[in-house]
Order: structure tokens, then C-alpha cells, then sequence
């Protein structure tokens, strides 16, 4: 759900090969001095530094393994070029979006089904690839770190109000009541931005997509509609009734307004709240590092027990399915996995750690989600799950305009047929 920018013409072609040469020049045949050279293939440029530390003590205490970093600017566009090349890097880190899920079920990936260190990680964050895909009867990565979206809260205006965080969807109305009766803009609009209407659609969406509803959807394909078994139309009202019911509560002209306006509103003490999600928490504290913030899922429910946490897997770490140092690769991915390795990439990238019984960092933002974690009561993104053909950042803000759901809902189905129509099976990416 990070903002990412978009790079158009002739300069992004540039990178993208520069890129590209840079990520198979690190194929290049290991010299023979008994080193071992992986090719570690890396996306996320914020972690190129804590990345470079991880290398520096893994070759130290495994001196016949070197790590080349390729830290690498679209790296889905890149691990399919090389992919098809068969120049699958040794060690890969990507987001798990519906795009890696894709290539997952293309059975390019390695099967980590019987090492040891899949029986570390937290079944739940598995379980949010294995929605994405895997090859039938494969586990093809194994998640790193993972995002949290949920409802930021200033913690000060909370206590000075004396409001109590929300665990049910009355709740949560009474709470943005008792602000705007206060004084207190309860949050803040950014839609200026069209995909920052997608935290709340994927939070609140979560519910009714729950069980095997896409799996349903993609059944369906392009009999999608108001009289198949499961729709947009059938299935979301509600979650689109509550989305508009909590845009009525933002400031005066957030239509306006961006995700950096956002940001350093909230962090000024201006609104109580920001419908974005942990990735968000960084750049408020950018603004104001003194900020109390936290976050608590959408309580979109009547019963707490039942609340839901979204949540991505920001970083999964893989590897080809036929890669020539497969012993060497597996040496580097356990060493990313060792609890103290994995705690201090998580707390510098505040982020939450895959690995069963690992500390989280002390940060409120991350406290206060840990205990969903915990319980394994997440789940993914359901964008990941939408063909990225559809307009879907577009469709849902202009539904925020607008108030009509039904128009938004019908257009959903609709694009959903015509993607099923010339794609199938219809997968998300």
C-alpha cells in the first residue's frame, strides 16, 4: 500500500536495462578460490543499508559464501526478464503482491516445503501467500516482514478526550462523534491521491471476503453480477456503506488534499486519526518525532472477537526452483531467518517479524498490533486479489465523491467479466 511513483519514457527504459545488467552481471561463474558468489537479488531500496549489514556478518562468520547485492528500482518487470532468461537470481526478496503470486503458481519458485525453517514462521503470514498462490503442493516463499493496515490514532488526543480505542463498529462511530462534538476533525482526507481511498476499502472489504469468496469470483468469471453466487454487488454494500459513513468525518476539502498534506496534518495534532496504515508511521515522525501514534485495526464488526487485522507481506524471501548454489543459497536464507537477525531488520524498517516468539519492536505502532499477530487473526490485501486491469483506485474514489455504491459496485462486477472474459483463470496481481 506504500505510494510508489510511476516512471514513464525513455529514462525509466534506461534504468530498467541498467538495472537489469547490473542484477545478471551478478550471475557472472564464481572465481575459483573456493568462494561461493550468490547473487541476492533485493527490491526494497529503504533496506539496502540494513541489507548490506545482514551480508557483512553473514560472510564474516561464513567465509566460503559471498552476497552481491542487487538492490533493483521495478523489480517485478526485472525478475520476469531474468526469469524468462532461466537467470533466476540465487536469493530473491519481492513484495508479495498478486504479481509474485502468479509467478508462484508458475512453479518457478523452490519448494520450501520440507526445510526446517518454514516451521519458524507464523502460519498466518503463510497462509496470506498461499492466498496469493503457490504451485499446487508447494510452499514457493517464505514471508519476512509484514505491514499492517489499520487506523492510526494520535494516543494524546485519545487519552485527552478520554476515549477508549474502538472494538466494534458502533464504537468506532461513537468515537468519531464524541471528536467532531469536541472540536476534533477525526480524520483526515487525502483523495487528492486516488489509491489513499484503498487502506479503508481493503480493511473494510476484508470482512465479506472472507472464506473463498475471489476463489468464487474467479469461478464465476464472466457471469460476475448481481444474480451470479458471489459479487461485488451482493457481497460489499456494507463495506462500502461504512467507507462513505467514515469519509463523512474528514476535514473540509480533502478531495483536495494529498497523502504527504495527510501525513504532516496528523502529525501536527490537526485530526485524530489517518485511515492509512504502518507505513505511514515513518513519515509522520519525519514531521513530528515526538508523536504518540498507534493502531488499531477496523472494527467493522458487532462481536471484537471477530476483528480482523490486514496485513501484507512486505518482504518474502525465495529462490529459483533450479538455481546452481541451492546449499549456499539455503545457508544465507536461514541466516536471514535467525531471530536476531530478523528483529533488527524489522525495528529499523518498522516493520513486524514473520518468525514465531521474536520480539517486535517497542514502537506504539507496532505494540499495538501485536497482538493480532499473536493470535493469527490477519489477512491480505484484497487489492492483490483484483486483476490490475480494473480501475480500482479510481473506482473507489469516485464512489467517495459520489456516495453511489451501487454505480462503484456494479462497475466492479462488470470490469471483473470483462477481465474474465479475455483472461482466464481471472487472477489478481
Amino acid at each position: 500500500m506504500k505510494p510508489t511513483a510511476r516512471r514513464f519514457g525513455r529514462p525509466a527504459a534506461v534504468l530498467a536495462l541498467v538495472g537489469l545488467a547490473a542484477v545478471m552481471g551478478g550471475c557472472a561463474a564464481n572465481p575459483s578460490n573456493g568462494v561461493t558468489t550468490l547473487n541476492f537479488f533485493q527490491f526494497k531500496g529503504e533496506a539496502l543499508e540494513d541489507f548490506n549489514k545482514i551480508i557483512a556478518d553473514f560472510e564474516a562468520e561464513n567465509p566460503d559464501i559471498k552476497v552481491v547485492q542487487n538492490q533493483v528500482a521495478d523489480a517485478d518487470t526485472l525478475i520476469r526478464a531474468l526469469l524468462v532468461k532461466d537467470r533466476a537470481p540465487d536469493v530473491i526478496t519481492l513484495n508479495a503482491n498478486g504479481g509474485f503470486g502468479k509467478l508462484a503458481q508458475a512453479g518457478v519458485f523452490y519448494d520450501f516445503s520440507d526445510e526446517p525453517v518454514l516451521q519458524t514462521i507464523n502460519p498466518a503470514v503463510q497462509e496470506i501467500l498461499a492466498d496469493l498462490g503457490n504451485k499446487e503442493g508447494e510452499v514457493n516463499s517464505l514471508g519476512y516482514v509484514n505491514n499492517a493496515n489499520g487506523v492510526i490514532y494520535n494516543q494524546d488526543i485519545f487519552e485527552e478526550q478520554g476515549l477508549e480505542v474502538p472494538e466494534t463498529w458502533d464504537e468506532f462511530i461513537a468515537v468519531c462523534d464524541a471528536l467532531q462534538d469536541a472540536g476534533i476533525t477525526p480524520f483526515y482526507g487525502t483523495l487528492a491521491d486516488s489509491w489513499t481511498g484503498l487502506p479503508s476499502f481493503n480493511a473494510l472489504g476484508a470482512y465479506p471476503s472472507q472464506g473463498d469468496f475471489f476463489d468464487k469470483m474467479r469461478e464465476e468469471g464472466e457471469n460476475v453480477g448481481p444474480d451470479s453466487e458471489v459479487s461485488f454487488q451482493k457481497d460489499f454494500a456494507d463495506a462500502m456503506d461504512q467507507q462513505y459513513q467514515l469519509f463523512s468525518y474528514m476535514q473540509d476539502g480533502y478531495r483536495g488534499k494529498t497523502y504527504d498534506d495527510g501525513n504532516a496534518a496528523f502529525a501536527n495534532g490537526e485530526v485524530a486519526m489517518l485511515l492509512q496504515g504502518i507505513w505511514a508511521i515513518n513519515p509522520v515522525k519525519a514531521v513530528n518525532p515526538d508523536i504518540k501514534a498507534a493502531i488499531f485495526p477496523y472494527p467493522a464488526v458487532d462481536d471484537p472477537d471477530d476483528r480482523l487485522l490486514v496485513s501484507g507481506v512486505d518482504v518474502t524471501v525465495t529462490m529459483g526452483k533450479n538455481g546452481p548454489h541451492q546449499e549456499e543459497a539455503l545457508r544465507f536464507i536461514n541466516y536471514l531467518f535467525e531471530p536476531d537477525v530478523i528483529e533488527e531488520f524489522a525495528a529499523s524498517q518498522n516493520m513486524v517479524p514473520s518468525v514465531k516468539g521474536t520480539e517486535i519492536s517497542d514502537d506504539p505502532s507496532l505494540q499495538s498490533v501485536k497482538p493480532f499477530f499473536d493470535e493469527g487473526k490477519i489477512t491480505g490485501f484484497i487489492d492483490h486479489q483484483i486483476p490490475p486491469s480494473i480501475p480500482l483506485a479510481a473506482i473507489d474514489q469516485q464512489f467517495l465523491f459520489s456516495g453511489d455504491a451501487e454505480a462503484a459496485l456494479a462497475t466492479l462486477d462488470s470490469e471483473w467479466a470483462k477481465v474474465a472474459a479475455r483472461t482466464i483463470p481471472v487472477t489478481g496481481e
